[in-house]
């Protein structure tokens, strides 16, 4: 039984290895059979965010090496690559890791609540893909705790800053006045609602949604009384558009260099503003060579969001105490499990050899013999019985020098406090 985390982030990993290591929703199920097919891991769930790419694994023993070059040819990557840039975590660690990462505490933007629901969503498929047992289940189970904790018992989570605060307090630095601006925003998942709902509370003039399917793009448009369109719908609206912020889990860009250029054509060169928070990246990097576009990538929000985690410094000492917590006690019970199987084969054997001595003094009394007689044999039976193989083994144990396994049975047994046995 061997706990393994391992994988890149934001700290380790370029965007443009990061988006080479991501995992679509369409292949993690495949991808979690194949890891426990073709690794030592017997249970395996996949974290895969625009941040990090990590995988939890349960294996027997620990064979980091193994899984990072299953990750590295899954991925068409070249292993020393990958290796450069991974990292493992394992045992003690790496419950400490998944714990640290569901709680905020290792992301871009400290404290971010959506990590947490992201490392749910990978649970539910890990555990739809059938990849999860008992072990890793205690283990995330333990790690929502934890994070829930830390959310309620902290103040890490108060101020509303994430990625997306980050990328809206950024178009404020370029528009003074969000009330004249137009903002496109590109998908409809979780981030880019807390950007829609961010836009929304500075008062911004008008909001366009983009998304593949025009139901889910207008479920989140009527939130914020926005306006809903189509994928191909984006050209039209691109050039009315001063903010477009994208996120989306589309394999190739969604928006290339001569879409933005025709669109500054029809603006007269008003600048526009935009932020590719997607991994694999939604519009082309050359579009950031444009006169009058100001593009950021989710690693230039660094700066932006290293001056909005101020508030929450002081809260992240009592966020990493609690986690610390959290693992220690994960780790007790789950070692105190592993006293469960011994302890219940050491009760069937004894109520074997009760039962044997019960039987046998049931037949003595049937016979006519005393009570008394019967119930002193009962108890010296008895007590042989459930000394004679610990007898032999300690007798064994001695024999062969093994003088601490001799102070361990002291300390088992309960038996009064003393030297442990002298070496003769």
């Amino acid at each position: 039984m061997a706990f393994l985390a391992l994988g890149i982030n934001h700290k380790t990993a370029s965007v443009d290895v990061r988006e080479r290591v991501a995992f679509t929703p369409e292949q993690l199920v495949e991808a979690l059979q194949q890891v426990c097919r073709l690794t030592p891991s017997r249970e395996a769930a996949i974290l895969s965010t625009c941040n990090r790419s990590e995988l939890y694994l349960e294996q027997d023993e620990l064979a980091a090496d193994d899984v990072l070059r299953w990750l590295a040819d899954y991925h068409h990557l070249d292993h020393d690559e990958l290796r450069a840039c991974a990292y493992v975590h394992s045992e003690d660690a790496a419950v400490r890791h998944m714990m640290r990462v569901a709680s905020g505490l290792d992301s871009m933007v400290l404290g971010e609540p959506q990590i947490l629901g992201q490392m749910k969503s990978a649970y539910a498929v890990a555990r739809e893909a059938g990849t999860v047992g008992p072990l890793l289940g205690r283990l995330f189970q333990a790690t929502f705790s934890t994070a829930k904790s830390v959310r309620t018992d902290t103040a890490i989570g108060e101020n509303p800053v994430s990625v997306a605060f980050a990328a809206v307090s950024l178009a404020k630095q370029i528009f003074a006045d969000l009330h004249r601006s137009q903002a496109l925003l590109i998908g409809a998942g979780e981030t880019i609602t807390l950007v829609a709902r961010h836009l929304h509370e500075q008062g911004i003039k008008r909001i366009v949604v983009a998304n593949r399917t025009l139901e889910r793009a207008s479920l989140l448009a009527e939130q914020f009384g926005a306006h809903a369109v189509l994928l191909a719908d984006i050209p039209q609206e691109l050039a009315h558009s001063d903010i477009v912020i994208s996120s989306t889990a589309s394999q190739l860009p969604i928006l290339g260099k001569g879409a933005v250029e025709r669109a500054l054509k029809l603006r007269k060169h008003k600048p526009m503003f935009m932020v590719d928070i997607a991994v694999p990246r939604d519009i082309e990097p050359e579009v950031g060579a444009l006169d009058d576009v100001y593009l950021y990538t989710v690693d230039d929000l660094h700066e932006v969001v290293a001056e909005n985690l101020k508030s929450r410094q002081g809260a992240a000492q009592a966020a990493e105490e609690l986690v610390s917590v959290g693992a220690d006690e994960f780790m007790l019970r789950l070692r105190e499990l592993a006293a469960v199987d011994v302890l219940k084969s050491y009760r069937q054997q004894a109520e074997r050899l009760r039962d044997e001595e019960l039987a046998r003094a049931q037949r003595l009394l049937a016979n006519g013999a005393a009570a008394e007689d019967v119930l002193a044999q009962l108890a010296r039976g008895l007590t042989n019985k459930l000394l004679h193989a610990p007898s032999v083994k300690l007798k064994k144990i001695s024999a062969a020098g093994r003088f601490e396994a001799l102070a361990v049975a002291q300390e088992l047994f309960a038996l009064d406090e003393g030297s442990p046995p002298d070496k003769p």
